[in-house]
């Protein structure tokens, strides 16, 4: 490949790796929002009582861990760790690092050669970040997913233990 081709494929698979950020995002914008719904439906539901009883403490209890695990693993899709990218003048933590004169000059006497590397370093660390913040938003899906089954049983119990008129012993 010349330094044209080698350019240019590095710069339309940044912009195809750039491409995933919004899908992910989104993903975790839907699982927060599930987590948030489940969590007021619990909420909801709650009387001061629930948890005396073993019963009833017990999917409360698996049920708030599970979401804040979930929760926890939202969090760190929506804010990976991104250092990185040490004197790239593509990325942008190491862009606002500089004045506008100094990145200016650089960036006008970058060298072809110095310009591609720079892209495919950027393609990488882009990677990198998306590993994490795809295997977050797993996690965070698979939380979710087994928390169902403590809101499923705390909700039944509650309609049970909260109708009125109802008196089991």
């Amino acid at each position: 490949m010349d330094t044209k081709q080698s350019q240019d494929f590095a710069v339309k698979q940044l912009d195809r790796v750039l491409g995933f950020f919004a899908r992910v995002d989104a993903k975790a914008s839907l699982c927060f929002a599930i987590d948030t719904g489940l969590l007021a439906t619990m909420a909801l539901n709650l009387k001061a009582g629930d948890f005396m009883a073993w019963y009833t403490g017990l999917p409360i209890a698996a049920f708030a861990v599970l979401v804040a695990v979930s929760l926890w693993f939202v969090y760190r899709c929506h804010f990976p760790q991104l250092d990185g990218g040490q004197s790239s003048l593509i990325y942008f933590r190491e862009i606002a690092k500089r004045t506008e004169a100094n990145y200016v000059q650089a960036a006008l006497s970058q060298t072809d050669e110095d310009y591609t590397k720079d892209v495919l370093g950027q393609i990488w660390r882009n990677s990198e970040i998306l590993k994490i913040k795809y295997d977050s938003i797993k996690v965070a899906f698979i939380a979710t997913g087994v928390a169902l089954l403590p809101w499923l049983i705390f909700l039944t119990e509650a309609a049970f233990w909260h109708s009125p008129g109802l008196v089991l012993k």
